[in-house]
């Protein structure tokens, strides 16, 4: 089922982990398809050939939530089940961890597999910026030049993520609005310029915001 709001991830990340001369090296990438998944697996396979393992996890939202996760060869639940565990541990969705194995020739045994895996796992998604993506509208509002100081003042005092502002005939303000902010934020508008400016909710959009509620981009 599709969520109105989930944590995850805005760019592509790495970070790296060593246990007994073993290197791991880790990938984040935020995705929101299993072909992102592939794809992106298919260019670190070819680009670290001769590692020994590829080992990886990956939740993503759709009508039924999908986890999958690969040990790639390591035994059973020391790899790809601790990458997966991760991922939940902070919270994400809609992300793809790969965790690259060079061998330094010393067996970890099973738990030293579990904790290595996870650390560089972690160590990936701690190089993460994490963000909330939001459904919400796209909204256009016109209205008169004398009402912009006052309706420029309730963005702000509210925190509302303005995309662009256009100064013709009359002020056009482009932002984005959350689903569940929609009535509230009409009947504000409506009341401070006295029915006088034009609210259309257009298209809804997937937009990013900080871990603070700060608008980053849609």
């Amino acid at each position: 089922m599709y969520n109105n709001s989930i944590r995850t991830v805005l760019n592509n990340s790495n970070g790296e982990y060593e246990e007994k001369r073993s290197r791991f090296l880790s990938w984040v990438f935020p995705v929101s398809s299993e072909e992102e998944v592939f794809s992106h697996l298919q260019v670190l396979k070819k680009k670290y050939y001769d590692a020994r393992h590829h080992c990886y996890a990956y939740i993503i939202e759709g009508e039924t939530e999908i986890q999958r996760f690969s040990d790639d060869g390591e035994p059973s639940g020391t790899a790809g089940l601790p990458i997966l565990e991760t991922i939940k541990k902070k919270g994400l969705t809609n992300v793809l961890v790969v965790v690259v194995r060079y061998f330094g020739g010393i067996l970890l045994g099973a738990s030293g597999l579990v904790r290595a895996y996870g650390k560089a796992a972690a160590a990936g998604i701690d190089n993460a910026q994490t963000v909330i993506r939001k459904l919400c509208y796209k909204t256009y509002i016109h209205l008169d030049y004398t009402l912009y100081g006052k309706i420029r003042n309730y963005f702000e005092t509210n925190n509302l993520h303005i995309c662009d502002t256009n100064f013709t005939s009359d002020v056009e303000v482009v932002l984005v609005i959350e689903e569940e902010k929609k009535e509230h934020f009409h009947k504000d508008v409506t009341e401070i310029t006295g029915g006088k400016a034009e609210v259309v909710f257009d298209q809804k959009v997937y937009a990013y915001f900080d871990e603070q509620g700060n608008y980053l981009k849609q």
